[in-house]
């Protein structure tokens, strides 16, 4: 009974699209969700190793998407990443920061995505 925030921000450190997902749920399911909606001018995206599948990498090779997610563990072929760009990693990791300053988020108190205003498209 917990939740995940997926979220897609820009290079100026400002969240530009939250998704809310059930703890138990694939992170793939809030990748399909935000990465359908990106701007065509985003040239990269940098995500972390849950992200990592042969169907994201291909959806953003389609769209000429530079793919910056290290491997799985488990993954039989390693696909090569740039570590240097994935550094910049640390940008999501302050928004969700910010977000759980905000006690309901910290806390946890909204487990359901209608009952949080904030989460709501």
């Amino acid at each position: 009974m917990n939740s995940k925030l997926h979220a897609v921000c820009d290079d100026q450190d400002r969240p530009v699209r939250l998704h809310l997902t059930a703890g138990q749920v694939s992170d793939f399911r809030g990748a399909d969700v935000l990465l359908t909606d990106l701007p065509d001018e985003i040239e990269e995206v940098i995500g972390d190793r849950g992200y990592d599948s042969n169907r994201v990498r291909l959806s953003l090779a389609e769209r000429n998407i530079t793919a910056c997610i290290p491997p799985k563990k488990n993954r039989k072929s390693k696909q090569p990443y740039d570590w240097h760009l994935y550094k910049k990693r640390h940008l999501i990791e302050n928004i969700i920061a910010k977000l759980k300053d905000w006690r309901r988020v910290a806390t946890r108190q909204h487990k359901k995505s209608r009952s949080a205003d904030v989460m709501q498209t």
